[in-house]
């Protein structure tokens, strides 16, 4: 297994893909989210995960997108790949290719079909993966959102293993969480972040290193000053700005529903100058209403300072 640097916490970011109208990987608008995440202060990304499209991408696309975005950063960001399959054996093999393409860290997130899916299977089917890898792994757990979850007493025993460097807690479980602070009080090395963007104060107070988050590409700046409100001991102050960031999201995936979801995302990156299309696999709406709030946010004429956030 290659050797990692210490990993930093702070702001991750699970970054969207720029693609161009016919929903091609978009080299041309990598510099600019480069430039954009280093902006915002975030210190990683994770390409290729779910709001970066990585099970719908075609695979030249997914390879064009880590070795661009590596070029870009030279090394100003940490490079993680989501290489999530459905044997061990395919895991590995994307493994290998995103280390020939320069990514630093593999993401594994629980395989998509998993027959045969005991607890005993699920926990070999990590550990065969860790223990065979050529990078140092990160373990993306959904939790309940997740058919095919590790089990909650089988998490300390993967956690153990000292191939796992890094952790995206999505799941929203407060026993989870208990068990991803207790690894890292066993293991100082271990970084594990919060994906639950829309709850990151119960996280960082409780412990956690940082946040990886969907939307980092644009929240990143307020993310960053939430963590800094809590290792203040500024709680009231983290609440607001968890609000503020709160508010600011539902503007740009379209409500309590999040009917918007990537391709209002993307819109506010086109709007921004990041990306070139609002282009996704997805195909989410667009409504007028996501659009008017998207615009309004930007050009500041919703009164409520959402542009310094988003361009600092």
């Amino acid at each position: 297994m290659k050797a990692s640097k210490p990993l930093p916490g702070g702001v991750w970011s699970a970054t969207p893909t720029p693609l161009t109208a016919d929903r091609r990987f978009d080299e041309n608008s990598v510099p600019r989210l480069v430039a954009h995440h280093l902006r915002l202060g975030v210190q990683g990304l994770m390409l290729a995960g779910t709001c970066g499209e990585g099970p719908w991408l075609r695979a030249d696309d997914k390879a064009a997108l880590v070795r661009a975005v590596v070029a870009a950063s030279a090394g100003r960001l940490r490079v993680a790949v989501q290489v999530t399959d459905n044997s061990a054996a395919r895991v590995l093999a994307n493994i290998e290719q995103a280390a020939e393409w320069g990514a630093e860290i593999a993401v594994v997130d629980a395989p998509w079909f998993f027959l045969n899916g005991t607890p005993a299977r699920k926990l070999a089917h990590y550990r065969e993966i860790v223990r065979a890898s050529v990078l140092p792994v990160g373990f993306y757990d959904r939790g309940k959102h997740s058919p095919n979850a590790l089990p909650e007493e089988l998490l300390p025993e993967l956690l153990a293993e000292p191939g796992i460097v890094m952790v995206k807690d999505s799941s929203q479980s407060e026993m989870r969480r208990d068990l991803y602070l207790a690894a890292m009080k066993a293991r100082p090395g271990l970084v594990v972040l919060d994906g639950d963007e829309f709850n990151c104060v119960d996280y960082l107070r409780a412990g956690y290193s940082g946040l990886l988050l969907g939307g980092g590409i644009f929240n990143g700046g307020i993310a960053g000053r939430i963590i800094a409100a809590v290792r203040a001991g500024d709680l009231a102050g983290a609440a607001q700005l968890q609000a503020r960031m709160n508010d600011l999201m539902l503007r740009v995936y379209g409500g309590p529903k999040i009917e918007c979801w990537l391709t209002g995302l993307k819109e506010l990156l086109v709007r921004m100058g990041v990306f070139s299309t609002h282009a996704n696999h997805l195909d989410y709406p667009l409504t007028a209403e996501c659009a008017a709030q998207i615009a309004a946010a930007l050009d500041g004429s919703d009164g409520l300072g959402y542009r310094a956030d988003l361009l600092p």
